[in-house]
Order: structure tokens, then C-alpha cells, then sequence
């Protein structure tokens, strides 16, 4: 590059520093990099609590909006710090927090605590919902479901905010790590005017920010230059929505995507039998399950919800779909949850013979049970739904395998009887899995498919209480209730996720669903 003295001169008699020219005349040689997938977001809004941080959002959300504390995607999901530089605990409803020092927004502002204090302010997750305000009516419930007792943020100083509960509270710090902690930019949020022009033009922290978004088709995103964590490695980030995986994959191999997600397990031979080509990924912290409506005449009786659980065989399962790269696991439950685990614990055990005489115990009488699945929104999905509805049929049960194109079709009240559905741990402790979902806010509930009275006033205590033996004893008790006594649902396999991409591309799986493209996750 040769740039004459008398442009140069010129250049600086207005006001231009000499390296800002220099480096504005120098190509930018960063990829751009397309990312074939089969969902960008199943309720057409980028808002990580309007997508009820979905396996689908959580391939994307991380690269535009971020948490205070972070989980370690190049490790084992630990946390470790993110726009907080640092944390500590006041007494057992206070949590204070450092922020990081000049993180930049996407909009050039510099982050500071009314940004944080904002993010969790009744404009985006309290409500109430207004026509002014443009809060979708369900974020307050689903935010309560997030933070089921917290009572302020407090500002100490541009760098310092306590995070403030109504109860003890022992998971905060796991908490602020979850999907819908991310914090947004409080001048963007109010200059965007009102809750949905925000959900569709997240303006954030993360290390890239939204170009556009179709609903259905595709999330372009751009590097985010000012990038705390260091400059993004790709300049231009696009996710295609791409629902047939045969298309995801061909789309790879003859070079349309340079990376292709939700890989079915048999599919992997074949694709890294193409030169230049791999598949990386294994267990997330993710289980699919059935959840069970026992307002279905023949659900209503737990002996059949139960019956289900038996006639489930989740080892064929994952032996004939996951060709043993996936696991039945000891229920709704994972070994990330440390001291909380419960040992010993198993899913029902696979008895065709049980599950015929609960069956007739429960008297039924061969009513239809509609299970409705999506074409493929999970992993082998209707794969899947075929074994279970042929193992259901074996014992005696009157199966309607309906496979339906969205969420509101699956949820949609008539004729409901038992879905697909997975559960995640977003932290490690089991107050983010079981009482998220199965609990008086979780979505079960709030879906109005089952409710169990001992359940909530244990998920209650469960959230309030410090005594560490006595939680767990609490936890086992549920597991008992959701997976024996009173059936909210049945625990298939733990699931994978599986990402193919051109080999040479200098990119590592995390952990999770999330795709991580930041500069600490590109080692080229």
C-alpha cells in the first residue's frame, strides 16, 4: 500500500490521525462464514426470554448479548468471569459484582451498572405488559421463572451492582450465568421504542452485532470490532435456516455452508468419507424427554403416565439412532450438579410386562393418545417418536403420532395428550432443570399440562434454602414424584450435538449448542 505525501498531508490538515488512514485503506482479509441450521428461532423474536433460551437460540445468542458471569464454553462449563470482572457474596440474598471496565455496546456506548440495572427492570422482564411498553404477556412469568424472588439491582457505582433477593437464595451466581440474564443497552432499548422492536434488534456486548434478521430464514451478524474480549475472527457471521438435514449436509459438501448443525450420529461416516470435511461435537448438558398432559382422560391416571415410562426402551433408542455416542442417563439429572446429584437413581426400568399390568389396573379402555412431535426439530426426532409409538402400541396403547410444523400446534390445547419436549441445565444445580420446567413457573405448568402440589411447595423450599443435605434430600423427593408417583414426564436419552464444518477451519465444539465464534474459540 503506497499513500502519497501530498494525500497525507491533506489527510492531516483534517484532522485525521496518519494510522487511521493507513488502516482504514487495509483489506479486511477476516472470512465470512455460513451457518447452515435447522432453526433460528422458534418464536421469530431474538430475545433469549422470549425463546425461553431454546437449544434452537442458543446456537446464536451468545455472540450478541452476554451474561455478567459466563460459563467456560472451552472447558467444562464453569463459571468464570464475563461483562463482571469479578463477584462476591454480601449475606444469602446479595450478590455483588464488578463490572468489566470499558466494554463497549454495539452502539459505541461504554457499558455501565444502569445498563445492568435496566436489563432486569420491569421494561424488558417484569412487566406489566402495556400497548405502550410492547412487553409480550408472557416475558414477566417467564422471567419469574428465571428469577422467582428477586427484588432489585442496585447501583452502587458506574462499576458496582448488587444483585438484591426477597429470599436466600444459594443459586444466584448460577443464575447469572443462565440464558436470560444477558444484559442489553439501556439508551438503544428506550430509542427503539418498545418491547418487540428490541426483541427483533438486540443491541448487546458480544462479539457480534445484528445486521438482519428474517424470521424463518436468516440472522446475518458482523464483527463487533470494539470487542472486549478481542477482535472477532470473522467479519461477516451468517446463520441460514435450513430444516432438512440431507439439505444442511449436501449444502456443506459442495460448498454453499462452511458449517452444518444437528448432524444426525449416522450420518458422520459419510461425511468425513469427503476429504476436508469433520464432524466435532458430543454430550450437552441437555435430555430429551415425553412430558405427559394428565388432563388427557387416560393420562389423567398416573398408572398409565408410569406405564409409558416403562415401556420406554431409551437403550435401543441410542443404540439404533445415536450409534452409542448418546447415553440414558439417571433421570432428570446430570453429574455437572456436583454435591446436589443423587446417586443411584435410575429412569424406570424398561418392562414391557409392568407396563401392561398398570395398564389394566388403570382400567383403560383403548382411548386415543395423541403424541405430537416436530419433523426433525430434535436430533432423529421422528425416528425417535416412531420406536416410542411402536413400544406404546406393544403394550397396549392406543398411539396417534401426529407430527406437527410448529410450537403452537404441539402446545395447542385440544386434543393434547403427550409431546417431545428436552430439558437443559443451564447451571449445576438442579433449581435450573427441574423446578425451571417442572415447577410451579416452569413451562409444564404455565402450559397448564400438570401440576403437583407437593412439587411446588418443595420447589419453593428448594429455591429459599441454604441447608445443602437437606436440598438434596429435597431433590430426591422430586425425582420421585415427577418420575414414579405422579409422572410429569419420561426421560428418553441425554442428547448430542453434533456439528460438521470444513476441516480447516480452526473452530472447536463447546460443550453446549452454543457455537461459539468469538476470538477465543478461533485459533487461526
Amino acid at each position: 500500500m503506497r499513500i502519497s505525501r501530498r494525500a497525507l498531508l491533506g489527510a492531516t490538515a483534517a484532522g485525521l490521525p496518519r494510522f487511521a488512514i493507513a488502516q482504514s485503506a487495509a483489506p479486511d482479509r477476516r472470512p465470512t462464514i455460513t451457518v447452515a441450521v435447522q432453526k433460528i428461532a422458534n418464536t421469530g423474536m431474538l430475545d433469549p426470554l422470549h425463546e425461553q433460551s431454546s437449544n434452537a437460540s442458543e446456537h446464536w445468542v451468545g455472540s450478541i448479548l452476554e451474561t455478567l458471569i459466563a460459563r467456560n464454553q472451552q472447558g467444562h462449563l464453569e463459571r468464570v468471569p464475563g461483562l463482571a470482572s469479578a463477584w462476591k457474596r454480601i449475606d444469602e440474598r446479595t450478590v455483588e459484582l464488578t463490572l468489566r471496565a470499558g466494554v463497549k455496546l454495539h452502539n459505541g456506548d461504554t457499558m455501565t451498572a444502569e445498563d445492568v440495572a435496566f436489563s432486569f427492570g420491569p421494561e424488558r422482564m417484569f412487566g406489566p405488559a402495556t400497548a405502550q411498553n410492547g412487553l409480550s404477556p408472557d416475558i414477566p412469568s417467564i422471567a419469574r421463572r428465571h428469577w422467582p424472588a428477586l427484588d432489585k439491582v442496585q447501583v452502587m457505582d458506574a462499576q458496582t451492582v448488587r444483585f438484591i433477593n426477597k429470599t436466600p437464595d444459594i443459586t444466584m451466581e448460577g443464575r447469572l450465568s443462565a440464558g436470560g440474564s444477558e444484559i442489553v443497552s439501556r439508551r438503544a432499548w428506550i430509542e427503539g421504542g418498545n418491547w418487540r422492536a428490541n426483541a427483533l434488534h438486540p443491541v448487546g456486548s458480544g462479539p457480534y452485532k445484528l445486521r438482519h434478521f428474517t424470521p424463518d430464514g436468516e440472522l446475518v451478524l458482523d464483527a463487533h470490532d470494539a470487542y472486549w474480549g478481542g477482535r472477532p475472527p470473522i467479519r461477516t457471521l451468517r446463520f441460514l435456516e435450513v430444516p432438512e438435514t440431507a439439505s444442511r449436509i449436501n449444502g456443506l459438501l459442495s460448498g454453499q455452508y462452511d458449517f452444518a448443525t444437528d448432524i444426525p450420529p449416522d450420518q458422520i461416516k459419510g461425511i468425513e468419507a469427503h476429504q476436508g470435511f469433520q464432524v466435532l461435537g458430543g454430550l450437552v448438558l441437555n435430555h430429551r424427554i415425553v412430558a405427559f398432559d394428565l388432563h388427557h382422560p387416560a393420562l389423567a391416571d398416573p398408572r398409565i403416565r408410569l406405564a409409558m415410562a416403562h415401556a420406554v426402551d431409551g437403550q435401543a433408542i441410542v443404540d439404533a439412532l445415536w450409534a452409542g455416542r448418546s447415553r440414558v442417563p439417571p433421570g432428570l439429572q446430570w453429574e455437572f450438579y456436583g454435591a446436589m446429584f443423587v446417586k443411584g437413581w435410575q429412569v424406570p426400568k424398561t418392562d414391557a410386562a409392568q407396563a401392561r399390568a398398570l395398564i389394566k389396573a388403570a382400567g383403560y379402555k383403548g382411548e386415543p393418545i395423541a403424541y405430537r412431535v416436530r419433523n426433525d426439530y430434535y436430533t432423529a426426532e421422528v425416528a425417535t417418536a416412531q420406536i416410542l409409538a411402536e413400544l406404546w402400541k406393544q403394550v397396549g396403547l392406543n398411539i396417534d403420532l401426529q407430527v406437527k410444523e410448529n410450537w403452537a400446534e404441539v402446545l395447542n390445547k385440544t386434543g393434547r395428550g403427550v409431546r417431545d419436549w428436552s430439558n437443559s441445565a443451564v447451571f449445576d444445580d438442579p433449581v435450573s432443570s427441574i423446578v425451571n420446567q417442572h415447577g410451579p413457573h416452569g413451562a409444564q405448568q404455565t402450559n397448564g399440562e400438570w401440576t403437583n402440589a407437593e412439587m411446588n411447595r418443595l420447589s419453593v423450599e428448594l429455591e429459599t434454602s441454604m441447608d445443602m443435605a437437606r436440598r438434596h434430600a429435597i431433590f430426591a423427593r422430586m425425582l420421585q414424584i415427577c418420575e414414579r408417583e405422579d409422572p410429569a414426564y419420561a426421560v428418553l436419552h441425554q442428547n448430542a450435538a453434533f456439528t460438521a464444518k470444513k476441516r480447516a477451519l480452526p473452530w472447536q465444539a463447546p460443550p453446549s449448542f452454543f457455537l461459539d465464534f468469538s476470538p477465543r474459540n478461533w485459533h487461526g
